[in-house]
């Protein structure tokens, strides 16, 4: 005869239960609604398509980071390099193209393409050694990342001596910028590729599994067989992928190879990761709501700028919210 037991749900931890719930899925989404209509109300501005399409494109930038970001925290570090990683993508894919289009000014489109596996090359470099110096000299993550980070932007400042890289093809500065597919900017379609590709990854592939529990437990991950190592560089090479197509993005936008580009991205990645529910501590997270995040450190600075609050303002407000989600990731309770 097999007992069957019965767990009595108490009130107490019914609503232990309802409050995870609420502060991991229903929380931020309710932020954004809240901070949405406050804003419409505010100044009718907002509401105008362009405003809005405008907010759309700035969060995507941050969406792509973010989810890099999201990788790196998951798997217990974390990666300040992704601004620099961003501008040494930019000035190395500018230079590229510049010298390219001089050697075959006629095939504008292959200069194009392979203006941009350079940029992408870049961030794959700095990503592995990132990875590689964390998981096999076991050096802290955090001296890693901002000697990785120093080293971009100098690499980046020296090869620019600080002038913004011009003469880059139309068809990728002006024509791959400006291309709309049904309103909408074409980098917003790539966004929701993107995530829903690191979504797949990071939900239904073994790697993805074994990225979450090396962040868990990363003795027990090693004792279990899970390759630790290639977990954390495999981490770390995503991060700085996603940083440079960041970087390439936003380069197309700008239409000049920048070394200063990005400069704040860093700061709001990780914002955005914790905002959206990423432990500091490893092992949780989830790229729905880091898109989430995202979207509403966007709508934080597009609410400043039609507040007409100084731009020199803003990095002290994305300092406020990301020390303040940084305190309720110690005190929210964890929900995988």
């Amino acid at each position: 005869m097999v007992e069957t037991h019965t767990h009595v749900r108490t009130p107490a931890v019914q609503w232990r239960q309802y409050r995870r719930y609420l502060v991991s899925y229903g929380l931020l989404p309710c932020l954004l609604v809240m901070l949405f209509l406050l804003l419409g109300f505010y100044d009718e501005r907002f509401w105008r398509v362009t405003n809005l399409i405008n907010v759309m494109r700035n969060a995507s930038y941050l969406m792509i980071i973010s989810a890099g970001q999201m990788i790196v925290l998951i798997v217990g570090g974390f990666d300040l390099s992704v601004g620099g990683v961003a501008a040494l993508t930019s000035v190395t894919m500018a230079l590229a193209m510049v010298q390219l289009r001089n050697l075959i000014p006629d095939a504008l489109t292959t200069v194009v393409v392979l203006g941009v596996l350079v940029g992408l090359i870049t961030g794959f470099a700095i990503g592995f050694l990132n990875g590689f110096v964390v998981a096999i000299l076991r050096v802290n993550p955090f001296m890693v990342t901002i000697g990785s980070m120093s080293v971009a932007y100098g690499v980046a400042l020296y090869a620019t001596a600080g002038v913004p890289v011009y003469g880059m093809p139309e068809v990728f500065s002006r024509n791959f910028a400006n291309l709309q597919l049904f309103g909408l900017p074409v980098i917003v379609y790539l966004t929701i590729v993107i995530l829903f590709a690191v979504w797949v990854a990071m939900g239904s592939t073994k790697l993805g599994r074994y990225i979450y529990a090396v962040g868990s437990n990363l003795h027990a991950a090693s004792l279990s067989g899970v390759p630790t190592t290639v977990c954390i560089i495999v981490a770390y090479v995503a991060s700085s992928l996603l940083a440079s197509v960041t970087g390439v993005l936003l380069t197309a936008r700008v239409g000049s190879g920048e070394a200063n580009l990005a400069q704040t991205l860093m700061l709001e990645s990780i914002a955005a990761a914790i905002i959206g529910g990423v432990s500091l501590r490893g092992g949780v997270g989830h790229v729905g709501s880091v898109a989430l995040g995202a979207l509403l450190l966007a709508l934080v600075t597009n609410g400043l700028d039609i507040m007409h609050i100084n731009s020199l303002f803003q990095p002290i407000v994305i300092g406020v919210v990301l020390v303040a989600a940084a305190g309720l990731d110690r005190i929210a309770p964890t929900v995988r």
